[in-house]
């Protein structure tokens, strides 16, 4: 892996400019390569860019960059990394640019207003983390990391030579801005900043193809107008579905609670697999694992073996079988899994069940109440009643509380 330099420099020298001698028709093998790399993609452009790119002698240098603006990746991640791996795997040098230089301007894709900055600190813990959890499907010798704030962290007559190279026409064209000043909404320099940034990245480590979502169209394309503008070969870009959350509906994202985490537990992992939609699960099984469903097996059945396998790819076989054992335990005969997370209660005098359902599970008392009322609160599989609300520890000490279907605690007494 190319040790990622954080040094302060003023600028960075660009690579010079390769001869770019592309036949006018790629090869058949190019041309059956391109396909079968471009699989699953929304759109590789310009077409017939990449099939001439690898017509030609050399591994491409494929870009992805991303911003630290958040500390772990989820499954919708990895529809992308999956892709850069795929491109691995046929020898391709794969670039990944961390942002740490534009993650403190903040990439408007997507957005109906300005995202919030974040710390030097936090952009850092976040950059190490996300390398960590990305090399659980990249191949780590195989990949070039870089900091952007390498090359970003300019003199300023650099970065009015950048800014000379755009319009304010161009950079309003995209969707995301012209929504926000139809509604009002303010948009910021340093938002019209972003695409020549990221464009930059892509003069500044010499790219030949960059990935992104769909939502990236119009930074990815703008990185070709800023190569162009420094006498660079153009990039391709190709742009990838954005994954469904669980709900099957809106994109997965952490901040609306429909995601699964690359780390989450394998039992976690599974049982939120479990409850992908079924109009959603060959989506799933394409984008994640690069194949269809098992031909024959019901939804269920789909969704099981969907679980297995991606437990079994970030965590291990073993953990796979353990998730699925939890999961019917738990769910399907309705028991209570092996091991449970203990709280402990004070040794003597009554326990106000509320009151501790409340600290046991992060909810409010008043929530407390209100599903002890409404029967969703169990002790060693029987409902509990609405009254009485206090209880003798004895009564209590080793009991499994539940609560809904998924959230257990053992109670012990303390001393």
């Amino acid at each position: 892996m190319g040790s990622p330099s954080r040094a302060g420099q003023s600028s960075i020298a660009i690579v010079p400019g390769k001869t770019d001698n592309r036949p006018a028709v790629p090869g058949p093998e190019a041309q059956e390569l391109a396909a079968r790399l471009s699989s699953n993609s929304v759109e590789a452009l310009p077409e017939g860019g990449l099939a001439a790119q690898l017509d030609r002698d050399g591994p491409l240098r494929i870009k992805l960059g991303i911003d630290p603006t958040a500390p772990d990746i989820h499954l919708g991640h990895t529809v992308v990394l999956n892709k850069l791996a795929q491109f691995q795997a046929e020898g391709h040098q794969v670039v990944l640019i961390i942002g740490d230089y534009t993650a403190r301007v903040g990439d408007p894709s997507g957005r109906s207003e300005q995202r919030p900055v974040l710390t030097p600190e936090q952009i850092d813990a976040n950059a190490a983390t996300f390398q960590d959890q990305a090399f659980r499907i990249l191949d780590r010798s195989q990949t070039e990391v870089r900091f952007n704030s390498e090359w970003l962290r300019m003199e300023a007559e650099d970065l009015f030579s950048l800014m000379a190279k755009a319009t304010i026409a161009r950079l309003l064209e995209r969707d995301d801005f012209q929504k926000r000043i139809e509604a009002g909404r303010p948009i910021s320099a340093l938002e019209l900043l972003y695409p020549l940034l990221q464009g930059y990245d892509s003069v500044a480590i010499d790219a030949d193809v960059e990935l992104g979502g769909t939502d990236q169209k119009f930074n990815l394309l703008f990185g070709r107008d800023i190569q162009a503008a420094y006498g660079r070969p153009q990039q391709t870009v190709m742009t990838m579905p954005i994954l469904p959350g669980i709900d099957g509906t809106r994109r997965m994202s952490k901040s609306l609670g429909n995601y699964i985490g690359v780390t989450d537990p394998p039992e976690e992992m599974f049982g939120k697999l479990m409850r992908v939609p079924d109009a959603n699960l060959t989506e799933y099984w394409q984008l994640l694992l690069g194949a269809d469903p098992p031909a024959g097996d019901s939804p269920i059945q789909a969704k099981r073996e969907l679980g297995r396998r991606l437990v079994a790819r970030f965590h291990d076989e073993a953990a796979a079988d353990l998730a699925e054992q939890h999961f019917d335990r738990v769910f399907v005969r309705h028991e209570a899994p092996e091991e449970i997370e203990e709280f402990e209660i004070a040794g003597d005098g009554d326990v106000h069940l509320p009151a501790a359902l409340a600290e046991m599970f992060g909810i409010s008392r008043s929530e407390g109440r209100r599903v002890l009322a409404q029967g969703g609160v169990k002790r060693d599989g029987e409902v509990l009643p609405a009254e009485p609300l206090d209880y003798p520890v004895p009564e209590l000490d080793g009991a499994v509380i539940q609560v809904g279907k998924r959230r257990f605690r053992r109670l012990r007494a303390g001393a």
